[in-house]
């Protein structure tokens, strides 16, 4: 594989991702927005509660979407899936920018926002394991753990897109002019990430699978590869934790129970995310060097040790002390987030693969780490200790080191599962 064709690849893997968590971010920061715009005017509070679980309920798809997402790469290649997932994201984002509020459409106009929100739902669910399989399947052998890190690092790359063009608007716009019409524009702008990759997917060359699954990809995984889909499972609850724990609700933690002001806490969190981008790159890298487990194995056990110290570190009135802290859960998290890609594909059947994967991953993103920031919410609230967060990670490394006793050393194999 020559570097142009690399590059390519990448590029064809990642697109998705990005628009993806592009499309998270933006949604994110113009919540209460579309709390107003398309929920009736009694309670503000209802409205961005309506708004947060419209987006929730797009996240409770993600399984769904999973099996969709997964049957068509199993069954009619990897292209065809990405293809499909990239449409089944980038239209609807385009067409929340377009839909009309509450005062226009009345009770449809939720209605219809769910209904988008949903079928972008089904994308994710197979967008990101679907992007994670293309890319370490077409890449070089001596290559397929900093290739397969690159998935992650779309993904953290699309929410500070996001997260950027939102704050840009808010900040060039007048409030009006951002209530009326500006909130729209971020996921217009989807569209053309969403063109771009569909673009960029069509010029791939698909080698063809070695050993494609005749009957349904999911009977024949439920059947014979459970065990494959728990061990998935298993492996990825501890990036799921980490990332929802330390990198989602924290931004709420820190105001909560810090006192942060919210801009402070989103720059804190802003700063830690730009570092989390080297550090996959670089452990994806060494994991070709290394060895996917005994990284994998430090990042659990860095994980499980400094969780509670270095969430102690970061309870404190003192900027810089908080950064600090999550600083150094990056490492543990995005040593986990750049390794993953390659030790799942290196552990699952060529013929389910993307289904596998797609199950457990799913169900550990889309269930146990979307279930985190409320968990870990009530656990402050019922056991009054700031923090008792730090036992859901340390709870997650704990399963996740288990998990990984079952994984064999894949980096030096030559060729995937057939």
């Amino acid at each position: 594989m020559n570097p142009i064709s690399t590059r390519r690849i990448v590029a064809a893997g990642t697109i998705g991702n990005l628009l993806e968590w592009y499309d998270f971010a933006v949604y994110g920061y113009f919540a209460a927005t579309i709390g107003r715009v398309f929920f009736p005017a009694e309670n503000p509070v209802a409205q961005v509660l309506a708004a947060f679980g419209i987006f929730a309920l797009g996240y409770l798809m993600r399984p769904l979407g999973g099996i969709v997402v997964g049957h068509i790469g199993d069954r009619l290649g990897r292209r065809a899936a990405l293809t499909f997932s990239i449409a089944a994201m980038a239209l609807p984002t385009f067409l929340v920018g377009l839909l009309p509020g509450y005062e226009t459409l009345g009770v449809a106009a939720p209605i219809l926002l769910t209904l988008l929100r949903m079928i972008q739902g089904l994308s994710v669910g197979g967008e990101a394991t679907t992007a994670m399989v293309f890319l370490v399947e077409q890449a070089p052998a001596g290559r397929r753990g900093l290739v397969g890190s690159f998935c992650s690092l779309a993904a953290t790359g699309g929410f500070l897109l996001g997260s950027g063009i939102g704050a840009a608007f808010a900040a060039l716009l007048p409030p009006e002019a951002l209530a009326t019409w500006g909130w729209r524009v971020p996921f217009l702008l989807g569209l053309l990430l969403g063109v771009v990759g569909w673009w960029i997917r069509q010029v791939i060359v698909e080698e063809a699978p070695a050993k494609a699954s005749h009957g349904s990809p999911l009977i024949e995984t439920l059947r014979h590869h459970g065990r494959a889909v728990m061990r998935v499972a298993g492996i990825t609850v501890f990036n799921a934790v980490g990332f929802y724990l330390m990198f989602l609700y924290v931004v709420t933690w820190l105001q909560t129970v810090d006192g942060i002001p919210p801009a402070r806490a989103l720059e804190i969190n802003t700063v830690s995310m730009v570092f989390l981008l080297p550090v996959m790159l670089a452990s994806g890298w060494l994991s070709d060097r290394l060895g996917r487990r005994p990284l994998m194995f430090a990042a659990m056990v860095l994980g499980f040790v400094g969780a509670l110290p270095l969430l102690w570190l970061m309870h404190h009135p003192d900027p810089r002390l908080i950064l600090v802290g999550q600083l150094a859960l990056v490492v543990p998290a995005g040593m986990g987030l750049g390794i993953i890609p390659s030790l799942l594909t290196e552990a699952v059947a060529g013929r389910v693969r993307c289904t596998a994967i797609s199950l457990g991953y799913n169900i550990a993103f889309g269930v146990i780490g979307g279930l985190t920031p409320l968990t870990a919410a009530w656990l402050i609230a019922r056991t009054e200790m700031d923090l008792s967060p730090a036992w859901l990670f340390m709870g997650a490394a704990a399963i996740s080191i288990a998990t990984l006793l079952t994984f064999r050393e894949t980096s030096r194999d030559a060729t995937l599962p057939p």
